[in-house]
């Protein structure tokens, strides 16, 4: 009767582990080019969703979502949070005025390397000077391959699925 107690009590273990498991963490396949050379093409990420309810964004942090109108998935890159103005002026990301290093960008040594991220202004993409709460604006690292929110505009973080857990 007690082996059958002990039989039964790490079975119910073992069950509530992988059910918590699969609703904090969930595996991503990376899909495109968007964010190479960070993440290649058919990497598996680790999606933390319970993170999102207890921690805040941090700028470069890298979140997979939904993007406005759509139901796809897609994973990018923290630029800008609630409250900041951010414009990109002769490739260099300006954040509240201020010049912000990016080191996660492939290096621009490369001759055959010109313009990573054209000129815009947050109101030219968004008619807004900052960004509302609620609210992130976010890009790809691939900048020349990415669709994101220079494209589709401010992502709400309602529309967040999770953090990338691996930040290899």
């Amino acid at each position: 009767m007690k082996k059958r107690g002990i039989a039964f009590t790490t079975v119910g273990i073992c069950l509530m582990a992988i059910i918590l498991k699969n609703l904090i963490f969930v595996e991503y396949k990376v899909e495109g080019v968007s964010m190479q050379p960070t993440y290649e093409e058919g990497r598996l990420l680790s999606i933390n969703k319970l993170g999102i309810y207890f921690n805040s964004l941090d700028r470069f942090d890298v979140v997979v979502f939904h993007p406005p109108n759509s139901e796809k998935i897609y994973v990018k890159r923290v630029i800008g949070l609630p409250g900041d103005e951010l414009y990109y002026k002769d490739d260099q990301l300006y954040v509240n005025g201020k010049a912000v290093n990016e080191p996660f960008l492939p290096t621009k040594e490369n001759p055959e390397v010109t313009k990573q991220t054209g000129n815009f202004t947050l109101e030219e993409i968004t008619d807004k000077t900052r960004i509302p709460k609620g609210y992130m604006f976010v890009i790809g690292d691939n900048r020349l391959q990415s669709r994101d929110s220079r494209h589709f505009g401010l992502v709400e973080m309602d529309n967040l699925i999770g953090t990338v857990g691996d930040r290899k």
